[in-house]
């Protein structure tokens, strides 16, 4: 019976423990070794506990003293085995000795459990992937934060728009007040308010026109084989953005430096450019800037720069340089003629026999517009042509200056916004009242200019007598008297003459002028004058020539 405890013993004190690592806080973790026969199953059926003979008591070897059967069951402690018959047996005092070695403490270590048992209470160990629906949201969380965020973008671009929607209105309405305030202004500046200038008003008219920005300069054509000049006027409206060719015939009736009555061709060969820009300022009311003397050659050339021209031509020109007469005609009449350069000159130079000198100036005016058409538009593509020409312009012209001012005619020429008109004159030079006041006013400006104090104040005459040569008697006796003549025509019977100024400063002139025609002093009033005339005067019936 011993000997059966004993070897129990010492086969459950043979099963050694071996260290098998450290747990999360440093401790040693045993693990007990298996015999090397015996497998150890912690499923398996355990055998059954041995049974002392004498007491007939379960007991469990191998255990250590912390589970004694004996002890759970009676409360009671217990150190080992008890003998059957009282006293313990030599079993259990080695057990009790051999306790300390064969069952070493295992920290944290549970060792196989019986399958009838009941499973342990399990601790609260929680471990990260518990908690994961922290960390990584769920498909459900991330369709919400987006639909919050589609909404508030959503918002937030209404919102946009509103803000954009209301600037714009602002924005509008500020500009259209701005147009509303500068065409009023614009339509104040240029007299086109209706109840303050019309049509029908002479004084509203040229205080309209006479408002305009112009930029004026005057072209001398010289034609270097057949002799003779054409002039003209380019005039670039910067108001209204419109320009202008106005044709001034050689026969127009100027003031020279000494005084006397001279005609414009005379004028150009004789007393130069400048004393002729300043006559033409006194006659026209105009502020010219400049001079541009513009030879035949130089003409050709400018044409085969800014290649061919169209122009409706009214008549055939020949060429000038056929050895027989029939060869076929240089320039043919018809609607759009592709004229070159020396078919051009040709044509602005062309003056048939016994035709007037206006019929050539006007073809001189033709040239001149279809060349602004085939200009550049741009100033400084001008200005190369320009230079390309290689002529020495009058001071104070500039190649850049006449570059710029042409590209700008030449912008209007293209787009429709430009006229050639012809200064109508009569046949003894001077300009016709009625006529002269259409281009004078409404093209150059409306008014001419005062005369320096030293030049011949100019009188314009109109016959209301009935009586057809009082104007020519008229006229002697005012050239006599140092004045110039201008002719104003003639108009019905009236009883009574009239002498008329428009500037205070023409008070004195106006009665001089009656004084010379022998008129009272009464019939001196105010008024307005013809365009280039500082005093007009009407002769009445009673107007007496002293020659009578």
């Amino acid at each position: 019976m011993n000997d059966r405890y004993e070897a129990g013993a010492a086969g459950h004190g043979a099963d050694p423990y071996e260290l098998v690592g450290y747990d999360e806080y440093g401790r040693p973790v045993y693990r007990q070794v298996q015999a090397r026969q015996q497998t150890y199953d912690p499923y398996a059926q355990q055998p059954p506990p041995a049974y002392d003979y004498g007491a007939g008591q379960q007991q469990h070897y191998g255990q250590g003293h912390d589970h004694d059967a004996y002890g759970a069951g009676a409360g009671q402690q217990q150190t080992g085995p008890q003998d059957p018959y009282g006293g313990p047996s030599r079993a259990a005092a080695h057990t009790a000795r051999q306790a300390p070695e064969q069952t070493p403490h295992i920290p944290q270590q549970a060792g196989p459990a019986d399958r009838d048992e009941a499973p342990a209470e399990p601790r609260e160990d929680y471990r990260t992937e518990q908690f994961a629906f922290v960390e990584e949201p769920d498909g459900d969380s991330e369709d919400v934060i987006d639909w919050l965020k589609f909404t508030e973008n959503r918002t937030e671009r209404r919102e946009e728009a509103r803000r954009r929607a209301r600037s714009r209105i602002v924005a509008l309405a500020v500009v259209l007040a701005l147009v509303a305030v500068g065409g009023f202004g614009y339509l104040w500046y240029a007299g086109k308010l209706p109840g303050l200038s019309s049509d029908g008003s002479e004084e509203g008219t040229a205080t309209a026109a006479g408002a305009q920005k112009r930029d004026v300069i005057v072209v001398h054509l010289h034609d270097t084989k057949g002799g003779g000049t054409s002039t003209a006027l380019l005039v670039d409206n910067t108001t209204t953005e419109e320009g202008a060719t106005v044709l001034l015939p050689n026969a127009l009736a100027l003031t020279g430096d000494d005084g006397t009555t001279t005609t414009l061709a005379e004028s150009v060969d004789d007393d130069g450019p400048d004393a002729t820009r300043e006559a033409l300022d006194s006659v026209l009311g105009t502020d010219i800037e400049g001079t541009w003397r513009l030879d035949t050659p130089y003409l050709q050339n400018l044409v085969d720069l800014v290649g061919t021209v169209d122009v409706d031509t009214d008549t055939d020109v020949p060429d000038p340089q056929a050895e027989k007469k029939g060869q076929a005609p240089l320039v043919k009449q018809g609607e759009d003629q592709s004229l070159s350069g020396k078919a051009a000159v040709a044509y602005a130079t062309y003056r048939a026999s016994g035709e007037a000198q206006n019929a050539q100036l006007e073809r001189f005016g033709q040239v001149m517009q279809a060349v602004l058409r085939k200009m550049s538009s741009d100033p400084q593509a001008a200005t190369t042509t320009i230079e390309t020409l290689a002529q020495i312009l009058d001071p104070p012209l500039t190649d850049k200056d006449l570059g710029s001012f042409l590209a700008g005619l030449s912008d209007h020429a293209k787009g429709g916004d430009y006229a050639t008109d012809l200064l109508p004159v009569r046949a003894d030079g001077t300009l016709s009242a009625q006529a002269g006041a259409d281009v004078v006013k409404k093209v150059l400006g409306g008014t001419a200019k005062s005369p320096d104090k030293d030049a011949a104040v100019s009188v314009s005459v109109q016959n209301a007598t009935g009586v057809e040569d009082r104007t020519e008697k008229a006229r002697v006796v005012l050239l006599n008297g140092g004045f110039t003549f201008l002719e104003g025509g003639t108009a019905g019977a009236r009883a009574t003459s009239k002498v008329v100024y428009a500037d205070a400063g023409d008070k004195a002139d106006a009665a001089e002028v009656a004084r010379t025609l022998g008129l009272p002093e009464t019939s001196v009033t105010r008024g307005s004058s013809p365009a280039g005339a500082d005093v007009s005067v009407v002769l009445g019936q009673d107007y007496e020539p002293s020659s009578d």
